[in-house]
């Protein structure tokens, strides 16, 4: 896929966009709180082949080969300015047939795009995402706080980030374990999901329990499944590519 970097709104973002298949959606790939495109490695273009759907992958403001974060300060709802930024981006790239692929972060913002611009959204795969904040989310993050303290994981995420790793873990954690942040909902906009829904969790996700599944199916107004893997944990993806890769190829053949 061709790389370039694209200014939506005064921010420089680098996106990978693949148009193979004409008049077949797109399948956006939102990564989380410490990823990138080059971390997604061969899935998005396997979930593409399976599939016969385009290809958007690209990097948020502050990671991988985007340009920096002014500030690792972020306001409460910066989730939900992030959704707004990926709607500019469609716009700029014409697509409005997205299927949203989001994991951790990226599955959080897949669900407020969908609840606020339903009319570019096709259908939902949401990977071990957060609808509001648990015990477990921030013991998680405080031992990746740790690891980050004790271990090589600055070096290794030097690889992907460059010299703007320390910002964007800052960012992260910083914003998460804040007090003002405790408060953090979403639950507010779930009704107002209409496309499919595939909520994928591994059951032993260190970052989230399994009221973030339920209380999202339960809410959003369209169909939706649940897919939950015994023994996996934060990054199913990862974890078990071949499952995940089938069930995720089945559920797009089926809604559209």
């Amino acid at each position: 896929m061709r790389g370039r970097i694209i200014e939506v709104k005064g921010k420089k973002l680098y996106t990978e966009h693949n148009y193979s298949f004409e008049n077949r959606p797109t399948i956006v790939f939102l990564h989380d709180s410490l990823g990138s495109v080059q971390l997604w490695r061969d899935f998005p273009a396997e979930l593409s082949d399976a599939t016969n759907c385009n290809v958007l992958v690209y990097d948020r403001l502050g990671y991988g080969r985007s340009y920096p974060m002014p500030t690792h300060e972020r306001p409460v709802n910066y989730m939900e300015l992030e959704a707004d930024l990926l709607n500019d981006l469609l716009i700029r790239l014409d697509i409005d047939n997205a299927i949203l692929f989001g994991h951790s972060d990226g599955g959080t913002i897949a669900l407020i795009t969908a609840a606020k611009y339903p009319e570019k959204v096709e259908a939902i795969i949401c990977e071990a995402g957060h609808i509001f904040v648990e015990e477990v989310t921030l013991k998680g993050v405080y031992d990746a706080w740790e690891a980050y303290k004790t271990t090589n994981l600055p070096e290794r995420l030097q690889k992907y980030h460059g010299d703007k790793v320390e910002t964007l873990f800052k960012a992260w954690t910083e914003t998460w374990t804040r007090d003002d942040y405790r408060n953090w909902n979403i639950e507010y906009l779930l009704k107002n999901i209409t496309c499919p829904l595939l909520f994928i969790q591994g059951e032993a996700d260190e970052y989230g329990t399994l009221d973030q599944v339920e209380k999202t199916i339960s809410q959003v107004s369209g169909s939706a499944e649940k897919y939950i893997i015994p023994g996996i944990g934060h990054t199913p993806h990862k974890e078990t590519p071949e499952q995940v890769l089938e069930k995720a190829a089945d559920f797009i053949s089926k809604n559209s």
